[in-house]
């Protein structure tokens, strides 16, 4: 055991002193391409134009503001189609062809403007 101790002991001293210079052309070779790593890590990422409906959205507020436009949007035409009795209906304002009061009819009543005192 002794011996293979010894005769790999004399392989690595010859490996020591037995020196070989890296060739010019692969030390520069691996010097560029080590600069070019860390140049490259330096640069942040080019980040990409978000689109049309990502700008839309947090224009509006986010997917929260863009929930509540929906539901306003939904209550108003559902009011729109079924409006409650109290209110004239739409559709019968557009399509009227007969009208009964003209702005020209209010006159010039002033009265309200007079002072009271």
């Amino acid at each position: 055991m002794a011996d293979e101790d010894l005769g790999l002991d004399n392989l690595f001293a010859q490996a020591r002193q037995k020196r070989t210079a890296l060739p010019d052309d692969l030390a520069v070779r691996i010097q560029t391409d080590a600069e070019t790593i860390r140049l490259s890590r330096l640069a942040p990422a080019p980040r990409p134009k978000p689109s049309i409906w990502a700008r839309l959205v947090s224009t509006v507020g986010g997917w929260q503001g863009l929930g509540g436009l929906v539901a306003a949007s939904a209550a108003g035409v559902w009011i729109g189609f079924s409006a409650p009795t109290f209110l004239p209906d739409p559709a019968n304002l557009l399509t009227s062809q007969e009208t009964t009061f003209f702005v020209a009819d209010l006159g010039f009543d002033s009265s309200f403007l007079e002072n009271t005192e």
